[in-house]
């Protein structure tokens, strides 16, 4: 079975998009239809911008749901998934891409998204850090025992958890981390304490949005972040996506459930290799590749 997988903030680079752009009608419609919805040229950041740029919290995730729905868009019959996922950020491309969502309908979302979460981050002093070489166990029992917000966000591969939450908190939990013999456990240059307590108000804001807005069932599975489990009904798909803000990101269970449920081969539909390295690290006997254009329909 094949699954389709889709990247989450930090796959971003300077003139992603733009082989897109130049070969497929579909997507110069779909990209100039985005400009429009957003109310600036995200086009004209995306294929010409800096790296800096592209780190505007406005440009980065409209700028990944883009290339990745597009892509999607694209790939003519490449694109036949049994089931997907989308880390974080890429759920929302995952739900575009098997007809949960509208591309104007998901592009409203992500954007809502990235501004409310900008917000959150501006409340409280937060960050996110990488801790390396331990086991899921460890990083919860010392986010547990601190004083402060802290807790594990994403389940990214055996050994490679990040945590988050208030900045002081994530400090001190870094060199227990250490303590209890992690590799490395590093502050990350993010924004602020994604998938914790402190984005509640960006979830509150989201939820209004997201009930708002009309889901439909999609045409596969969808494995999401906070469930891990195949979704289809368009209300939990609903639910569980306004959960996503506050709850971490359970990337290793959900591709361990999709092995379970039959995927043998992962594509990564989207900017980077990111979630080819996790899948692998996950399971190496799992099959990976990166979504490539195939043909104009």
């Amino acid at each position: 079975m094949k699954a389709f997988v889709f990247p989450g903030q930090g796959a971003q680079f300077s003139g992603m998009g733009l082989d897109l752009y130049e070969r497929s009608p579909e997507a110069q419609r779909l990209f100039e239809q985005a400009n429009e919805i957003l109310g600036f040229s995200i086009t004209d950041i995306m294929f010409e911008g800096s790296a800096e740029d592209l780190k505007q919290t406005k440009v980065t995730q409209p700028a990944i749901f883009l290339h990745s729905v597009i892509l999607s868009k694209v790939m003519g019959d490449a694109f036949k998934p049994d089931m997907v996922a989308g880390h974080s950020l890429g759920e929302l491309s995952a739900l575009v891409a098997n007809g949960a969502l509208k591309f104007e309908d998901g592009l409203q979302l992500v954007s809502r998204r990235a501004m409310a979460m900008q917000k959150a981050c501006e409340l409280v002093p937060s960050t996110m850090a990488a801790v390396l070489g331990l086991d899921d166990k460890d990083v919860e029992e010392v986010c547990a025992d601190m004083q402060g917000i802290v807790v594990p966000a994403n389940y990214n591969c055996p050994g490679q958890l990040v945590i988050s939450g208030e900045l002081h908190a994530v400090e001190k939990a870094c060199e227990a981390m250490k303590e209890r013999g992690a590799k490395r456990a590093l502050l990350l240059p993010v924004g602020g304490a994604f998938h914790s307590p402190l984005m509640e108000p960006a979830r509150e804001e989201l939820a209004a949005a997201i009930e708002q807005t009309e889901f439909s069932t999609p045409i596969c599975p969808v494995y999401q972040n906070v469930t891990t489990t195949a979704v289809t009904d368009p209300e939990e798909i609903k639910k569980n996506l306004i959960a996503q803000l506050t709850a971490p990101v359970k990337w290793t269970q959900s591709v361990r459930q999709m092995i379970a449920d039959g995927a043998t081969s992962f594509t990564e539909v989207g900017p980077g290799k990111v979630l080819q390295g996790l899948v692998k690290k996950i399971d190496r006997s799992a099959e990976v590749a990166s979504g490539l254009f195939i043909s104009e329909e």
